[in-house]
């Protein structure tokens, strides 16, 4: 492979797939339409299979010092009734400890290292082309650059999935139309906890022992409402540790980050030397927190499939064969609990403690292994 990839997009997936190609030897570059990464998001949740990922990717020590270990899960009603638990470290074991961190934190641990001048930041990319021998893009300052392989990893709204496939794929998420997310001081939270009442679902993560990341949202597939009264109408009734939260976040509503979620589905990812990887190919709503794990695979396959001397076409179309059953399941799993969210919560409230751990085992037991080629 003589010509450079072309990484667009410089969030998890394309700072991923930019470390997996470094560590493999294989030139890149990568580009950025931002001047600066985005905390949008604040904190993010990494599962036994993120935490597996970044350690093939060699970062499994740096995860391990800037991410706080989270040890198991609680699910509760929106009046704190403890319907189950999940031992976390029992079930993806001590090297795929689950973690909170925070998202800056982990920008910076993919980056560091990457050579100078191999990602570029304010660099938008206004059109994506290939030929048999080449892909090529055009970039916002008028300059044009050619690669064997352009990786759209550019996120829900990709330009390079509109641009090389044709195909938008964007739809509101089944769980609800949009979302909170904050930080605030912890009020004594030590795992992974969330309250699910008749009008809201509310989830809290320890960053640290001081610090919680928090995530609110409709639910019953409604929208948040942008206004921050929403969260204090909502969760009113809610146990303490959420009443205290939800006061901390409003105090200051310039930190509070409101979103639609998202889901993308498309048909392909891959297309001759265009192919797509993280939310750009399958954002999922953030119920199994698979996001940023799924992104993190993807860029280890795909340099992988690389370095092992496919040509850039057959790689990208190995690719999706080999993560495509891996997605489905996801996507069919985040589905399945969706539609589960939007039921009554008396009937939650029975069928929960019944069913919740072997819903838990049904969703991420495929994902402790790592995806066989």
């Amino acid at each position: 492979m003589t010509e450079p990839v072309l990484i667009i997009g410089g969030g998890i997936a394309g700072l991923a797939l930019a470390r997996a190609l470094h560590r493999h030897g294989i030139a890149y570059t990568l580009y950025e339409r931002r001047e600066q990464a985005a905390d949008a998001g604040l904190a993010v949740n990494l599962p036994g299979n993120a935490i597996t990922a970044l350690g093939r990717l060699g970062l499994g020590d740096e995860i391990a010092a800037a991410g706080h270990p989270v040890l198991r899960r609680e699910y509760r009603t929106g009046r704190g009734r403890l319907l189950f638990q999940v031992d976390e470290r029992e079930f993806w074991g001590a090297e795929a400890q689950p973690r909170c961190v925070r998202r800056t934190d982990l920008h910076r641990i993919l980056r560091d290292g990457l050579p100078d001048g191999t990602v570029h930041e304010g660099a938008g990319v206004t059109a994506v082309r290939q030929d048999p021998g080449a892909a090529e893009i055009d970039l916002a300052d008028g300059s044009t650059v050619r690669g064997s392989l352009v990786v759209g990893a550019d996120g829900v709204r990709s330009t390079v999935r509109r641009a090389a496939f044709g195909d938008d794929g964007v739809r509101a998420a089944l769980l609800s139309g949009a979302s909170f997310r904050f930080m605030a001081p912890n009020p004594g939270v030590d795992c992974w906890a969330v309250w699910a009442g008749t009008y809201g679902t509310y989830l809290l993560i320890p960053v640290s022992p001081a610090e919680v990341y928090g995530f609110a949202c409709a639910t019953r597939g409604g929208p948040a409402e942008p206004d921050p009264a929403w969260l204090t109408e909502t969760f009113a009734g809610f146990p303490e540790p959420v009443r205290q939260t939800v006061e901390a976040a409003t105090a200051d509503p310039a930190q509070l980050y409101h979103s639609p979620i998202e889901e993308v589905r498309v048909p392909r990812w891959a297309h001759g030397r265009a192919v797509l990887i993280g939310d750009a190919a399958h954002a999922t709503a953030p119920v199994w927190a698979q996001g940023a794990a799924l992104a993190l695979e993807d860029a280890e396959v795909l340099a992988g499939l690389l370095a092992a001397g496919a040509d850039a076409p057959a790689a990208a179309a190995e690719y999706e064969r080999v993560r495509r059953p891996r997605v489905t399941h996801v996507q069919t799993q985040t589905d399945r609990f969706s539609r589960t969210a939007a039921v009554p919560g008396w009937v939650r409230a029975i069928t929960a403690p019944l069913g919740g751990r072997a819903s838990y085992r049904a969703a991420y037991g495929p994902l402790r292994e790592w995806p066989a080629r």
